[in-house]
């Protein structure tokens, strides 16, 4: 007699197991409580009895429930881990053939009506799980029963364990039921508890790999000779360019075969190929098409691998008969000027809606039907959207199929603003929003640079998250490059602004060093902030003109040391006496360091209005000791005479901002050329009192936090804003926005924000060539008084989804009606 050979389960299974079990044990205790509930609310005596009998069996047999219940769950668990074809050989025994009971039949059927409603209640999340454990255990992830945490297992042992509980079969019944239901509230959460295990475990989910054979093979997963395979994370290398093709009968411009390779529509593959070629592409660790090393990549979610190829072969076919020409927009969609491009139709074709039959046929469940036509309605709203201009809709038309991949593979693409697939649309449509002219070399430029993007994630890994982290970040890096030369451009701009911004820097770290200084101080509150923030500009200017250790600066010093002595009591006559020789020096010296500043004369006459009043209460008071006067004055003298900081300070100090107030102290002053160059906005120039016209066409779009789509996950994150003050903490380089600029509303770019975001520049006006700057104060006080605001009332996707979900409403009222 042979010994059957004992077989462990895989480690991630075998902790994934023990999370299920735990949730089995706690599913128990939430019944028990329930069922107290649910007798308390009976209708009857006879209902109440029976609810109570099952609540005090499961109470006193919960052990054994739990131990049957894991016993069910690992039998079952390692039948379906057994490599095929393993185990002892099995002999045929006709003594052990019988007709299946109907108690075994009505157990099963059981089972899998649990499963099939816990499928639908967790669908995200064995979708996501099923990728890791495609690459945990090598499955067939094209047959959902292959998953050994489905949850018909989780329910066929959860039967068999409520059997050891109780024989009546009311009891069981009433268990049963309670038992699924509170199984069903926590199954969700604990499949994405074992996704989240694995990830950290290292544990990549699967991918799509190309095979390359001798012939064709028959099946959904298989185009042209070419076989789609999941046991590797990653296409093969060579593949990645072509690695999905599109079979000649369905498409007139689809690929030939030419020596027993596909070739593809204006792009002819390596021929001579044998599927030996490949065979050390699936081990170890290997680069993809664009240099990384497959193993750090991510995955969009798990999507049918039949989905995937017929995806992938429509994306490659639309994007090989847009690359066909030089210029694939024209040959495409045809020339600008045509009349299918005006505004009143859609800009390009709707993919998803044209291959709608051929996307459904090819899904498996009501979810992904779903999201089909939500991503087709989104994109019937994206490109026929007013604000994007016909060259960017026909970029973005072109990532439709990524999209649809990402929406059916993710659900954060439906719950996160920041999803990666998102931000990459997003922000091509709002910068393309920006530019008033693509016939111009910096709009030709920027167009290029979309395009190539675009036809990167096309024609690349568009099932992984950093394909679009690293092009979102390349479109970033050129958009900033382009905006820092713009401004560059004008003679000097941000030189200018930079100067400004590092004496603002200097001036705050100086002043944060005093005020600390100074903070104990025995003297009034407003004098201390004077010399902290006032005096050391003083100081610091004069040191930049005349030099820190020069006559000038020595007596300027001084002056602040004089100034906080000036208000100490007096303790003798000859104190007072001399005090009010040297107060005519006093005040002269006082102003002539605010002129050197150029201290405008209501902040001056405030001052004075202060200090004048703290003066003759200290001729009044009766004096301190010499002694202790003495000691405070050489305190002062040491914190004054102390080293200013120098421009070498600020690359060891934090990036210190200057503090924003709403006084004008904190400003560097320009002087009429340098506000010229910079095209400087003063606060003066502002009619703040004044109106502003409300353009009631530009109201802003419903939130899409608002939607709500039965099946889907909605948005978890607040919009960012469009306007009010917050809107100045969310400006973006090369964002457009509206400005109230001399009387009229103005559409201005931004192109430059300096490194502590002090100023920001924006150009406006014919060819955006003429420039406006702003300080940051200036910038919060426009938002917040409502004469700047985003141009978008919000991001495309956004924008779409709102559109969309007031249409669906409409349709909905009408087909009540």
């Amino acid at each position: 007699m042979s010994t059957p050979t004992a077989h462990r389960l895989p480690a991630p299974i075998e902790a994934a197991a023990q999370r299920i079990k735990q949730t089995a044990r706690q599913a128990v205790e939430r019944s028990i409580e329930s069922l107290g509930l649910a007798a308390l609310s009976a209708t009857s005596v006879a209902q109440r009895s029976e609810i109570l009998a099952a609540q005090f069996e499961m109470d006193r047999k919960s052990a054994i429930f739990n131990s049957a219940f894991d016993e069910a769950f690992d039998k079952r668990l390692l039948s379906d881990c057994l490599p095929r074809g393993g185990g002892p050989e099995r002999t045929t025994n006709w003594a052990d053939l019988s007709l299946m009971e109907d108690h075994v039949v009505e157990v099963k059927v059981a089972a899998e009506r649990f499963g099939l409603q816990m499928a639908q209640a967790c669908e995200w999340e064995l979708r996501e799980l099923s990728g890791y454990l495609v690459s945990a255990m090598a499955l067939d992830r094209s047959e959902p029963r292959q998953n050994p945490l489905r949850p018909e297992l989780v329910g066929l042992a959860l039967i068999h364990a409520t059997e050891t509980v109780t024989d009546v079969e009311d009891s069981r019944r009433i268990l049963s039921a309670e038992l699924a239901r509170s199984l069903a509230s926590m199954l969700g959460s604990t499949y994405a508890a074992i996704v989240g295990d694995m990830r950290a475990a290292g544990i990549q989910p699967a991918g799509l790999t190309v095979r390359m054979t001798d012939g064709r093979v028959a099946g959904p997963a298989s185009v042209s000779g070419v076989r789609q395979d999941d046991e590797s994370q990653q296409r093969d290398p060579s593949a990645s360019q072509s690695g999905h093709f599109a079979d000649s009968s369905r498409s007139g411009a689809g690929p030939s075969r030419v020596g027993g390779l596909t070739t593809a529509p204006g792009r002819a593959q390596r021929q001579g190929g044998r599927s030996g070629e490949h065979s050390g592409a699936h081990s170890g660790a290997h680069n993809d098409a664009h240099g990384r090393d497959s193993g750090s990549a991510t995955m969009l979610g798990h999507v049918d691998v039949g989905m995937m190829s017929l995806i992938r072969r429509l994306a490659y076919v639309d994007s090989g008969q847009a690359a066909a020409t030089g210029h694939e927009h024209a040959a495409v969609y045809g020339e600008p000027d045509e009349p299918q491009l005006s505004r009143g139709n859609a800009v390009a074709p709707n993919l998803i809606r044209a291959h709608r039959e051929e996307l459904r046929a090819a899904s498996k469940g009501a979810i992904d039907h779903m999201v089909i036509d939500v991503i087709g309605s989104l994109f019937d709203q994206i490109l026929s959207d007013p604000t994007v201009p016909p060259q960017m809709a026909r970029q973005i038309a072109r990532l439709q199929l990524p999209v649809l991949r990402a929406a059916l593979g993710d659900s954060a693409f439906f719950a996160s603003r920041r999803h990666p697939v998102r931000r990459f649309v997003n922000r091509i449509a709002s910068v393309g929003s920006a530019l008033d002219n693509f016939d111009d070399e910096r709009g030709q430029r920027f167009l290029a640079k979309v395009s190539d993007l675009v036809q990167e994630v096309v024609q690349g890994d568009f099932d992984q998250i950093e394909t679009y982290d690293s092009k979102l970040a390349a479109l970033e890096a050129f958009v900033s490059a382009e905006a820092h030369s713009e401004t560059e451009e004008q003679n000097g701009a941000v030189a200018v602004l930079q100067a400004k911004e590092d004496q603002l820097r200097l001036h705050s770290l100086y002043a944060q060093q005093l005020s600390g200084a100074l903070k104990d101080l025995e003297a009034p509150e407003f004098l201390r902030d004077f010399v902290a923030q006032i005096w050391s500009q003083v100081l610091l200017k004069s040191a930049s003109t005349a030099g820190a250790d020069s006559d000038a600066s020595q007596r300027l010093r001084q002056t602040g040391r004089d100034l906080l002595m000036s208000v100490q009591p007096k303790a003798s006559a000859a104190q007072r006496k001399t005090f009010l020789a040297e107060l005519p020096k006093l005040m002269q010296a006082l102003n002539e360091g605010m002129a050197l500043i150029a201290l405008d004369d209501s902040a001056r006459r405030a001052f004075f209005a202060q200090l004048l009043p703290a003066h003759a209460e200290a001729l009044k008071n009766s004096g301190v000791r010499t002694l202790d006067f003495n000691l405070m004055a050489k305190r002062v003298e040491g914190v004054l005479q102390r080293r200013l900081p120098s421009k070498a300070d600020l690359s060891v100090a934090p990036a210190l901002a200057p503090t924003v107030q709403d006084d004008k102290t904190l400003v560097a002053p320009f002087n009429a050329e340098e506000a010229r160059q910079v095209g400087l906005v003063s606060e003066a120039s502002v009619d703040w009192n004044g109106r502003v016209d409300i353009d009631l066409s530009d109201l802003p779009e419903p939130s899409s936090a608002e939607v709500q789509i039965q099946g889907l996950p909605t948005l978890g994150e607040a919009d960012e804003p469009t306007r009010g003050k917050s809107l100045a903490d969310h400006v973006q380089i090369g964002f457009a926005y509206q400005m109230h600029l001399q009387g009229k509303w103005e559409k201005v770019r931004l192109t430059h924000v300096s490194q502590a975001r002090t100023f920001f520049v924006f150009r406006h006006g014919s060819q955006q060539r003429q420039a406006v700057s702003l300080t940051a104060r200036m910038l919060t006080r426009l938002c917040e008084t409502g004469r700047m605001r985003a141009y978008e009332s919000a991001y495309l996707i956004e924008r779409a989804t709102a559109r969309a979900r007031k249409q669906l409403a409409e349709l909905g009222a009408r087909a009540s009606h």
